[in-house]
């Protein structure tokens, strides 16, 4: 099976609760393991973004859980595409809220500072996907 690249956006829904996010992470980071699904998810002002990596059978199988998953809803695809090589690779699921270096990093890649991956083009989410995991690279 080939390597696959998916990243979508969504919106937290109204049976979001705040501390699903650390539910949502627990269950990834357990579940990502067995399945060697890598990625990061990137949650601020009620908006998520994700990359998902792994075998295209993986993705998709990850990826329909998602759209099932009552805690999102407009669930958007941005990209998703064969890859020749993992860029999360260490990490069954990265996690980074919103901070001080993402402001600049929106800007960069979007049209504001405000995170909202809806207004980010496939490409651009990734490139910042990869600033911030180069950024957490340089903080661990």
């Amino acid at each position: 099976m080939f390597l696959t690249r998916l990243l979508y956006a969504s919106t937290a829904s109204e049976q979001f609760k705040p501390l699903d996010i650390e539910d949502i992470l627990t269950k990834a980071r357990k579940n990502n393991g067995k399945l060697d699904i890598t990625g990061m998810l990137c949650f601020s002002n009620n908006y998520f973004l994700q990359s998902i990596e792994s075998s295209r059978a993986n993705v998709n199988e990850l990826y329909h859980k998602i759209l099932n998953d009552k805690r999102h809803s407009n669930i958007t695809l941005l990209d998703y595409k064969e890859i020749s090589e993992r860029e999360f690779g260490n990490w069954s699921m990265s996690y980074v809220p919103d901070t001080s270096l993402t402001a600049s990093l929106n800007l960069r890649f979007s049209e504001s500072s405000i995170f909202n991956p809806y207004k980010m083009s496939g490409e651009s989410a990734h490139k910042m996907m990869l600033e911030l995991r180069n950024a957490l690279h340089n903080v661990t």
